[in-house]
C-alpha cells in the first residue's frame, strides 16, 4: 500500500483535477504541484476565478450557451443572423465553431445525444426548446452540426422528424474530405460520405 506524502487539501486537490477530461491521475498530480510551485500567480487567482464563474456563470434559457448572463451574449447579440440556428451537441460545440468564424448565426445547445443504451431519451436533451423556438416563428434555417457518430446521426434524424411541417429549412454539415487531408489516410465511412456529397466545380 503506497504511503501518504502529502497532507488531505491537496489530494484533495488531486482528486478534483483528476476528474477534469483530458487529465488522469498522474497528470493531476502535476498540475497540482504546478499550481501549488506558483501559489501566489496561478494558485490564488485560479481559485478567486473559480468562486466567481461558481457565483455567476449561468446556462442560457434560449440556447443553453453558458455565460454570465440569461440570455447569452450569443442570444442578445443583434449583429448575428438570428432567423438561423446551428444545433450542435454540447457547449465546446458551440465555442469550436465561433472560433471559425465561418458564420454568424444563433445557436442551440442540445446537451448531448440520444442514446438508448446509455438511457439518454428525447426528454434529456434540449430538443423541446428548439421546438419552441422554431414554432414562434421567423427562424428560416436549422443546421444540424452534431458529431458523425451512430448516436449523433440518430439525434439528427430525430430532430429532422420533429421540425418536419414547421415551414423550416433543414440543413446538416457536409462530411467528408477534411481540408489538407489525404485520400490514402482517410478511413471508407470518411470517403463514402465524400463521395456522397460531392460538389459540382
Amino acid at each position: 500500500m503506497a504511503k501518504r506524502v502529502t497532507g488531505p487539501e491537496i489530494e484533495k486537490l488531486i482528486q478534483l483535477l483528476a476528474k477534469v477530461p483530458g487529465l488522469g491521475p498522474r497528470s493531476a498530480r502535476r498540475a497540482a504541484l504546478h499550481l501549488i510551485k506558483k501559489k501566489e500567480q496561478l494558485l490564488g487567482p485560479l481559485g478567486h476565478a473559480m468562486g466567481e464563474a461558481y457565483d455567476k456563470v449561468k446556462v442560457c434559457s434560449r440556447c443553453g450557451n453558458v455565460d454570465t448572463m440569461d440570455p447569452c451574449t450569443v442570444c442578445t447579440d443583434d449583429r448575428r443572423d438570428q432567423t438561423v440556428i446551428i444545433v450542435v451537441e454540447d457547449v465546446s460545440d458551440l465555442w469550436a465553431l465561433e472560433r471559425s468564424g465561418a458564420m454568424n448565426t444563433a445557436y442551440h445547445v442540445l446537451g448531448g445525444t440520444l442514446s438508448p443504451l446509455d438511457g439518454v431519451g428525447p426528454e434529456d436533451l434540449n430538443i423541446k426548446g428548439l421546438i419552441e423556438r422554431v414554432s414562434v416563428g421567423g427562424i428560416k434555417e436549422i443546421i444540424v452540426a452534431v458529431n458523425a457518430t451512430v448516436e449523433g446521426q440518430a439525434t439528427a434524424h430525430y430532430i429532422t422528424d420533429r421540425l418536419q411541417g414547421l415551414g423550416v429549412k433543414i440543413t446538416r454539415l457536409a462530411h467528408g474530405v477534411p481540408v489538407g487531408g489525404e485520400l490514402d489516410y482517410l478511413d471508407e465511412g470518411t470517403l463514402t460520405a465524400a463521395l456522397r456529397a460531392r460538389t459540382v466545380i
